[in-house]
């Protein structure tokens, strides 16, 4: 999550972990939901940045996280079978 700290980057993932699960109709812990924001930012800001794109700040890792952790969500249910 660039541009953010740790605590920034746990509550931002947070949040964009819980709104991804309440886009996708899944049930997470807490801690589930802070990874798979977190991890959803990190992998789509990858993804992004080698079209030279980047969102900066707040709100746009929030948007960058719960893209990324709805994909997540929609790539386990594909691997698990419940797509």
């Amino acid at each position: 999550m660039e541009g953010l700290g740790w605590i920034a980057a746990i509550i931002v993932g947070g949040i964009a972990g819980w709104i991804a699960e309440k886009i996708m109709r899944s049930d997470h812990s807490l801690l589930t939901n802070i990874i798979l924001g977190i991890l959803g930012a990190v992998i789509l800001n990858a993804i992004l940045a080698m079209f030279d794109v980047a969102w900066g700040g707040w709100i746009g890792q929030l948007v960058i996280g719960v893209i990324g952790a709805s994909l997540l969500i929609w790539a386990s249910r594909l691997v698990r079978g419940r797509a």
